[in-house]
């Protein structure tokens, strides 16, 4: 007599900005397309605020359902607003959570919002995939959030094997510690990207004969405040002069998030050669990176999806101290001179073949089999801790 067939696995994923979801993509459609699991989706924060482009639909666009959306963020550029909009985010998420009755929660990252779903599902008993867990980003609040999420996981998809060995060296148990690679790395291995003129139609912005994609996310741990290491950044590329091309992606909302924006438009508005937007989307932005001649900032995309690109990155100031790095990038400080000569030296490299430490394009089928691969996921919710053996002095 054969067995009964075994239920779909109730995979829910939850996403909050636009960086997010790029990474997230191409594991949400491996799982929409095999028959094993039954996917839902929440989105919450940014994706449901106008002020970052409403990013909700870019999702809506690539064909997958929207199930739950939890609006969480309220408005104000400080810690307490970050923090009220986390517990008004709990609150959402026991709602999504109990009408969507998942067997998983799988979330990316981070960022606060990612946190306030950690916490809640912790809570609720339900078990939780972690995607990049043990990187290290010594700039930013992030770094902590990250590794409080990996203690509140049951399975975890690290981006590189020393993110693995961190989140063992936090006491988990090695057999859910799993070095998929970065799954936003799989986007750049099959999506078809925009050429040169069509992008520039699709945006409305002519590229110059040099161009840079900048996004300066404001840095939450540093004591010089984001909106003075931003006008440093401004400064600099004022002075690239209108030969340049400068397409910005605006900033996350972290405190200081909405000050940036700010002054980002009062910029864009003074130079013809610099356009702005909340949100490119991921393909239009992974094309954007194609077409320019290096990425600047602060955002983990310039050593992420960069190096895969063979794009330069120019990696300013503290917020991604610690992360592993391909020789394409270039770190440098908040310094408007040394931003001048890490951009000079991004247009003069000559790059070849160049490895990614993050991995090969295949994170999202790797995923896939070790889910399906898992059993009871109910089995997971208790773990033990294991103990590292400390060499005695």
């Amino acid at each position: 007599m054969a067995g009964r067939a075994r239920k779909p696995l109730r995979v829910c994923v939850v996403t909050g900005t636009r960086a997010e979801y790029g990474l997230l993509r191409a594991v949400m459609a491996a799982l929409k397309r095999d028959r094993a699991f039954d996917l839902s989706v929440v989105a919450s924060a940014m994706h449901l605020a106008p002020e970052f482009g409403f990013t909700y639909r870019e999702i809506e666009a690539d064909g997958f359902r929207i199930d739950a959306k939890v609006r969480m963020l309220q408005p104000g550029d400080t810690p307490a607003a970050a923090a009220k909009s986390m517990g008004i985010g709990m609150v959402g998420f026991v709602g999504a959570y109990r009408r969507l009755a998942p067997d998983l929660v799988m979330l990316l990252g981070d960022r606060f919002e990612a946190l306030a779903a950690a916490s809640t599902a912790l809570v609720m008993g339900i078990p939780i995939a972690h995607l990049s867990g043990g990187d290290v980003t010594e700039g930013a609040f992030d770094d902590a959030i990250r590794h409080a999420i990996t203690k509140m996981a049951h399975l975890h998809f690290t981006a590189s094997k020393e993110s693995a060995g961190r989140v063992r060296q936090m006491g988990e148990e090695p057999r859910r510690v799993f070095a998929v690679g970065d799954p936003g790395l799989d986007s750049l291995r099959t999506m078809k990207l925009l050429p040169r003129g069509a992008l520039e139609r699709d945006l409305g912005f002519g590229f110059r004969k040099r161009n840079l994609l900048v996004t300066f996310h404001p840095v939450t741990l540093d004591r010089a405040p984001s909106t003075r290491q931003f006008a440093v950044l401004l400064e600099a590329l004022a002075a690239l002069g209108p030969d340049v091309g400068l397409l910005f992606t605006k900033p996350n909302a972290d405190p200081e998030g909405r000050a940036l924006i700010a002054m980002l438009d009062k910029f864009v508005r003074g130079h013809a050669n610099a356009a702005a937007f909340a949100s490119l989307g991921h393909r239009r932005y992974l094309s954007a990176m194609a077409v320019c001649d290096a990425v600047v900032g602060n955002s983990s995309s310039g050593l992420l999806e960069a190096p895969s690109l063979k794009k330069p990155a120019v990696n300013i100031g503290s917020r991604q101290a610690g992360r592993l790095r391909a020789r394409t990038v270039i770190d440098c400080p908040v310094e408007a001179g040394a931003i001048r000569r890490a951009i000079a030296k991004a247009f003069a490299m000559r790059i070849g073949r160049v490895a990614n430490p993050y991995g090969d394009g295949h994170a999202a089928e790797r995923i896939v089999g070790i889910l399906k691969r898992m059993g009871d996921p109910r089995a997971l919710l208790r773990k033990s801790f294991r103990d590292l053996e400390v060499a005695r002095g």
